[in-house]
């Protein structure tokens, strides 16, 4: 979803190679991002623009007054069946596509509350009560509504405002009686039990663990740096001839230690798979659970209970607060494009993101570097009065050369700060000469529609809420914010950063979750883009929302870089595949110590894929037909045979799975424990299956209330987890905190064995 759908691009590529060689040659050696967009975007014309169209019309993000209530009835159906999660998802759809002060609207925000009190969500479904009740909610169904509200209040030991409510429902029942047999006289005895729970002032459940979270999200640098906002002192910003920007330790770093804590920029939700529905009444509704709709479309806070665009059914937030930060910062120009920018991809959107915040920000500056740069002038980077160290590269190691000098830092601002803003992000290279002349003619066509589009819906768009001094004839050519849109699309290439987050799957009812890292949104973050990458980097990153936090994974001396991996890791990919991914997504070959220092991966592949012999356990080698390593075993086999063995043991275990998801805990014991074996007969201890076969078993040993075994099995799962993704991965903190999980719900059975075996 970061580039255009595929028959966009199919039909912009299928126009290039129609174009006249001497208007492909005129693409391909443009020197400025202007001349390659007014090359380019000379060549869209009526019918490009219909075929977008059409494209954009394949997804539903206008609201439609039918919708309500049919995903009111399937959000009923999912709720009769105890799935209160997906029932919740359904009737926020539905709040979606409901205009404000509707019957429609109150009535999905009343079914959502009775879902989220299911949940135990109190405080959220209260809020959905307040919601239902402004927007004109049914005096007939309010007593019911009221009950529920004062049940949230009690269960939240708000006892004098529960007694209101209470007083208020009494006072309704008086002033209209109605018969015995009446669903009100079953209100009323529901009432008289919730009195006297509020008179026994029943022990309610804590809520330490949530605040506990809270508490550890919320923490901050320790002392933040005068010179890289959102980084802390321990951190200085240098310059190297090879490598350009850098981030250099100023003291000796201990693991674990914060260095740098950032709010994107800009950041946009990535949809995930999302493909425009059939057209037909039976299909115009989607019921499928997408990112949209569990995360907050500006903060990226997980949520059941959205709070929806007034103008449009695709854009949710978690509060009303996020909603109107967002309409004041971007939506409004963006509601109408909903489709056109799901049609162009998450890179186009971000590209229009960040050209629409420059708004913000010091917007003469920013209109007459790119107007320097359509004039053919070289881009004036703001005077930097900073001093910078210079290094050299001594086998991975920074040696000072120790002469000072005053240079420029490119994004950094006449203080010599280099901060969290539009000017740092215009700074982040565009690689403009590296790309293929294709992408760029994809990526000036893409944004040349796209500003056609904001021309035709609104002309003053862009100037509309601007909080700096502008003059109407300073943004009235949209052209000077489509060049700045077609760096921002080339920049993020290299520049975009994956937030990624931990997302769980399973009812509440089930007694056994699954959980696993999804990509959620695409974002920029200046101070971050800073760090070079490594195939060993020597930090860890993790996400909380919008906010990325960069941690020391190892020591680092006094003097070394801050190194961040880009993706390829050593762990995950052999030397040639790392190179070759580098190469063609960033531009550049990697020296990094594990990159030079690398030895040809043995043809037996990596080591999470690796056989052993069934007779002296030595692991085997070789291509088609592999031998035992042990030169005194005779054995030999083919790859083939032993792939199908895999392949067979591989459906054993989502067998072993089901069983276990189903909560048939001792068979589903029993039929892992077999696999295991099948499995150490012809596995490495390392291999993938194996990890998967381990971390199935502590599951459900955990489901059993055995914490000692749990645990056992989850420490064999975390060795294949670390070879697979390296001992300071995202990875290997998931299943860390995992086994910290199961040792404190086990804490007395498991003291001696944490005292005695875990070795970590």
């Amino acid at each position: 979803m970061d580039l255009p759908v595929d028959e966009w691009k199919a039909y912009v590529l299928q126009k290039w190679s129609l174009l006249p060689k001497s208007a492909q040659v005129a693409v391909s050696t443009a020197e400025t991002l202007s001349e390659i967009f007014f090359h380019s975007s000379s060549f869209l014309q009526s019918e490009d623009e219909k075929f977008l169209k059409r494209l954009s019309q394949g997804y539903l993000v206008g609201k439609d007054p039918k919708a309500p209530c049919f995903y009111r009835e399937e959000g009923n159906k999912k709720f009769q069946e105890k799935n209160y999660s997906e029932a919740a998802v359904l009737y926020s759809k539905g709040v979606s596509h409901s205009r404000p002060n509707t019957e429609d609207i109150s009535l999905c925000y009343a079914n959502r509350s009775a879902a989220l009190f299911r949940l135990g969500q109190y405080e959220t479904c209260l809020n959905d009560i307040i919601r239902a009740l402004t927007h004109g909610y049914p005096e007939r169904l309010r007593p019911k509504l009221l009950l529920r509200k004062a049940e949230c209040l009690v269960t939240l030991r708000r006892l004098k405002e529960a007694s209101q409510t209470i007083s208020d429902l009494e006072s309704n029942f008086t002033a209209k009686p109605s018969p015995a047999a009446s669903p009100f006289q079953i209100l009323q005895e529901n009432l008289c039990c919730l009195k006297m729970k509020i008179q026994g002032k029943e022990n309610l459940p804590e809520t330490f663990p949530m605040t506990l979270t809270k508490d550890f999200e919320g923490v901050d640098l320790t002392e933040e740096n005068e010179e890289i906002s959102s980084a802390s002192s321990s951190v200085c910003l240098c310059t190297d001839p090879l490598k350009g920007r850098c981030l250099i330790a100023t003291k000796d770093i201990v693991p674990g230690e914060l260095l740098v804590k950032e709010d994107a920029f800009v950041s946009v939700l990535n949809p995930g798979k999302m493909p425009p529905l059939p057209q037909g009444l039976e299909s115009r509704w989607d019921t499928r659970v997408t990112n949209g709709d569990l995360y907050c479309h500006k903060c990226l806070q997980h949520t059941l209970a959205m709070v929806p665009c007034h103008g449009c059914s695709y854009a949710k937030y978690c509060s009303q607060e996020c909603m109107q930060q967002a309409w004041e910062l971007y939506h409004s120009i963006e509601c109408s494009l909903g489709g056109l920018l799901l049609t162009l991809g998450v890179f186009c959107h971000v590209a229009l993101r960040l050209t629409l915040l420059a708004r913000f920000e010091d917007v003469h500056k920013v209109v007459r570097r790119i107007c320097d740069e359509i004039n053919n002038k070289d881009v004036c980077l703001p005077e930097s009065k900073s001093l910078v160290e210079t290094f050299n590269y001594c086998q991975g190691e920074r040696e000072e050369i120790g002469e000072v000098v005053q240079t420029q830092i490119p994004g950094c601002n006449l203080n010599g700060k280099y901060e969290n803003n539009y000017n740092a992000v215009f700074s982040l290279l565009a690689h403009t000469e590296n790309h293929s002349p294709e992408h760029k003619f994809l990526c000036a066509l893409s944004v040349s529609a796209l500003c056609r589009q904001l021309e035709a819906a609104s002309p003053p768009a862009l100037t509309t809420g601007l909080k700096a001094a502008v003059t109407p004839e300073l943004c009235a050519d949209l052209n000077v914010w489509a060049v700045a849109m077609l760096r921002h699309l080339l920049q993020l290439q290299c520049n975009a950063q994956a937030i990624t987050t931990i997302q769980h799957t399973g009812s509440k009812e089930s007694m056994i979750a699954d959980s696993g890292q999804v990509r959620l949104a695409t974002g920029i973050f200046p101070v971050v883009s800073l760090l070079n990458h490594s195939c060993s980097p020597n930090t860890s990153v993790s996400f909380t929302g919008t906010v990325a936090t960069i941690r020391a994974a190892q020591q680092i001396k006094k003097g070394q870089e801050i190194f961040h991996c880009y993706g390829p890791h050593e762990s995950r990919m052999s030397g040639a595949e790392r190179q070759q991914k580098l190469r063609s997504q960033y531009f550049f070959d990697c020296s990094c110590p594990a990159c030079h220092c690398e030895e040809p991966r043995a043809a037996a592949g990596p080591r999470w894929e690796a056989f052993r012999c069934n007779s002296c356990r030595a692991l085997l080698q070789g291509d088609d037909v592999l031998s035992c390593g042990n030169r005194a075993c005779p054995e030999s086999i083919s790859r083939n045979h032993l792939a199908s063995q895999v392949q067979d043991l591989q459906q054993q275990v989502e067998m072993g799975w089901k069983l276990l998801r189903n909560g048939k805990l001792e068979q589903a014991i029993m039929w892992l424990l077999r696999c295991r074996e099948d499995a150490e007969s012809f596995l490495s201890a390392e291999h993938a299956v194996v990890g998967e076969i381990e971390d199935h078993l502590a599951r459900a040993y955990a489901a059993l209330g055995d914490w000692k075994k749990s645990a056992t099995h989850l420490q064999k799962s975390l060795q294949v987890v670390e070879v697979h993704h390296g001992s300071s991965s995202v990875e290997m903190g998931h299943e860390l905190f995992k086994l910290a999980q199961v040792l404190f719900n086990g804490r007395g059975a498991c003291l001696l064995f944490l005292l005695t075996d875990l070795k970590l």
